[in-house]
């Protein structure tokens, strides 16, 4: 398959804010670059969905969280990031984009090809746009799901290692959830 023209050449923020709700599906741009993400499978999907619905029902009214939308880290070199749950601020629903002060949690479920990126990379741009919270989400060989989470460190906009959960999600601030994440 070849790739379209637009897929070699930079973007600016307003050229991909003109494209379409089709069109962004299933893209992120880094550096203002196209980087197509592959479909997930329908356990990786289910987990994320799962999660976001937990997370939203002990949100409360302050915060809400959903899957698959775009994170605007920054605007030059544009860098839009679709991580798999956002629990973010309830009076900003409307804003587009979303933007990291809106946002509270991200979570990436990992998944065969994102590795790399979700281990490494996206850590390190989410700590630089001063999102809270990271959790990675990875399959242990028996299924049970193991949660890594990080809290930021505002001094060095850098993440220090939080809890590791099997099975089970528990947080904190600012709100209490328990997700049962081993039942599949």
């Amino acid at each position: 398959m070849v790739a379209p023209a637009w897929m070699h050449v930079q973007i600016s923020a307003e050229q991909y804010d003109s494209w379409s709700e089709e069109q962004c599906a299933g893209i992120e741009i880094v550096d203002g670059m196209v980087v197509v993400s592959p479909s997930a499978s329908k356990r990786y999907n289910r987990l994320a969905r799962i999660l976001a619905n937990a997370l939203d029902a002990a949100a409360g009214p302050d915060w809400n969280a959903d899957t698959d939308f775009d994170v605007r880290l920054q605007d030059v070199p544009l860098t839009n990031r679709r991580p798999d749950v956002t629990v973010y601020r309830a009076e900003t629903i409307d804003l587009t984009p979303t933007r990291p002060e809106h946002v509270l949690l991200v979570v990436e479920v990992v998944s065969p090809g994102s590795e790399t990126t979700d281990r490494i990379v996206k850590v390190d741009q989410y700590a630089k746009a001063g999102i809270p919270f990271y959790w990675r989400i990875e399959q242990s060989a028996t299924g049970v799901p193991i949660v890594y989470t990080y809290v930021l460190d505002p001094a060095n906009r850098a993440y220090r290692d939080g809890e590791v959960f099997t099975g089970t999600v528990k947080a904190t601030a600012p709100f209490p959830v328990t997700v049962d994440l081993g039942v599949m």
